[in-house]
């Protein structure tokens, strides 16, 4: 039935959204720092991100998961220098000047949209994860329609959205909380959380790929 796909595309997409990776923490921080919006733009890059993965997978598209494949390190060691770039830029951000920016001009939500989206649709291991994820719950076998792809991929950015969307908001309600001193504190954290995560990414990659330094 098209509304059981269409709820299953929602589970999946809440499901790829939840673990609070850097991903969230860079929500959480933008959404401290900048405000709600600009938390869940940077979450709606993920949740694009994350759909554009999942339509590579629907599709199947072989050239497309073999390129990942073989191009995988260099794919992810971008995602993650790029990760690393936004965590020291977080780390040495001024609360002070951030305050007076977003008083006197408005939020770059393109900036924040895209900066999320790139460092998400550079962990191509998703696509796998997907696959894996519509071989579990039955969907998408051989011969299904366009429709019903068409509905479970709208259902994976609604359910992503809308996870993003709660968390933003969530967040938002103790935004008036944070004094000065606070936001200096969640900048420092944040963004040594982020670097931290980057470099552990590209450690693991290393091992994985079986890097040799010898």
């Amino acid at each position: 039935m098209p509304l059981i796909v269409l709820l299953k595309g929602i589970l999946i997409g809440i499901i790829a959204s939840v673990p609070l990776g850097p991903i969230g923490v860079l929500c959480v921080q933008r959404t401290l720092s900048k405000g709600r919006i600009s938390g869940f733009f940077s979450g709606l890059g993920a949740a694009t991100a994350d759909t554009v993965l999942a339509l590579v997978a629907v599709l199947g598209l072989t050239f497309i998961i073999n390129f990942v494949e073989e191009q995988q390190f260099l794919i992810r060691t971008a995602g993650i220098v790029f990760l690393i770039f936004l965590g020291f830029r977080i780390f040495y951000a001024n609360p002070v000047v951030q305050m007076r920016k977003n008083r006197f001009k408005k939020n770059n939500l393109i900036e924040d949209f895209l900066s999320v989206f790139v460092i998400t649709i550079t962990n191509p291991i998703a696509i796998f994860l997907f696959i894996a994820a519509f071989a579990g719950l039955g969907l998408l076998p051989e011969g299904s329609t366009p429709f019903a792809s068409a509905l479970l991929l709208s259902g994976i950015l609604l359910g992503a959205s809308l996870y993003w969307f709660f968390l933003s908001s969530i967040v938002n309600l103790f935004k008036e909380k944070f004094r000065l001193k606070g936001l200096w504190w969640l900048n420092k954290i944040a963004g040594a959380i982020i670097v931290f995560s980057g470099v552990v990414a590209f450690v693991a990659l290393l091992l994985t790929s079986g890097f040799n330094p010898g």
